[in-house]
Parts: structure tokens; C-alpha cells; sequence
């Protein structure tokens, strides 16, 4: 049995497989889905979700908001920014990392740059294939 699995963001599917276990991190924490479990709603934060294959593959893409949904064996991640590690141009993800590490060292209080820093990691984690 396996997990249907949907990626969508506003522009198009992002990305639509199987999956024996996807693994989130919403503002409850880490939560890992596999077959048969309960239905779920959750909020994600801007981090890698991964997507472990029936085969023993795994996909990692970075997300930096939305939701995700469970219900029966299909997740849906909606995203507003939804990338697979084949599409992130690292040199722009590097460059925007050291503009945010600039804005806080001007401004450690400075929400935007701190989440500016933390999309470009996660974008840099993904394209590197970082699981952790």
C-alpha cells in the first residue's frame, strides 16, 4: 500500500508520485505520514519535505509556507513556494543567504531577513540533498 502524493503550489503541480512515508515539519513539529493514518490538517513552516519512494528513493523539496492534508492514503502539501532540488539555482539561494546574514548583523531583530536566511537555507539544504 502507498501513500498518493501531491505537491501544488498556485502555479501548477509541483510534483505528483508515490510514496511509502512523507515527512513535514508543520508548527506542531516533525510528522511523518505513512499509509492508513489519520486524517491530519496541518500548517508547514519553510523547511524540506521528504518524500521517501515506495523503492527506497527519496525526494527533498524545499517549502516556505502552506499547508498539508491528510486524508485516506493521499497527501496534498500545498505551497506558495514549492522547489525540487533540480530547480534551485544555488549561487541566487547563496547570495540571498549572505544579504540576510548582512541585514542581521545591522539588525539582529530584523524578522524579514530572518526569514530570508532561513528559505535560502533551505533552498541550499535541498539543492545539496541534505536531509538534516
Amino acid at each position: 500500500m502507498a501513500l498518493q502524493v501531491e505537491l501544488v503550489s498556485p502555479e501548477e503541480v509541483v510534483l505528483a508520485t508515490t510514496a511509502s512515508m512523507v515527512l513535514v515539519r508543520t508548527t506542531d513539529g516533525d510528522i511523518a505520514f505513512q499509509p492508513g493514518h489519520v486524517p491530519f490538517v496541518g500548517v508547514l513552516l519553510p523547511e524540506r519535505v521528504r518524500i521517501f519512494g515506495p523503492d527506497g528513493d527519496t525526494q527533498l523539496i524545499a517549502v516556505h509556507s502552506g499547508f498539508v492534508e491528510v486524508a485516506g492514503d493521499k497527501v496534498a502539501i500545498l505551497s506558495d513556494v514549492a522547489e525540487l532540488a533540480t530547480e534551485i539555482d544555488t549561487d541566487r539561494a547563496t547570495a540571498a543567504a549572505e544579504r540576510a546574514r548582512e541585514a542581521l548583523a545591522a539588525d539582529p531583530d530584523d524578522a524579514e531577513a530572518a526569514a530570508a536566511l532561513q528559505r535560502a537555507e533551505v533552498r541550499l539544504a535541498v539543492a545539496a540533498g541534505t536531509t538534516h
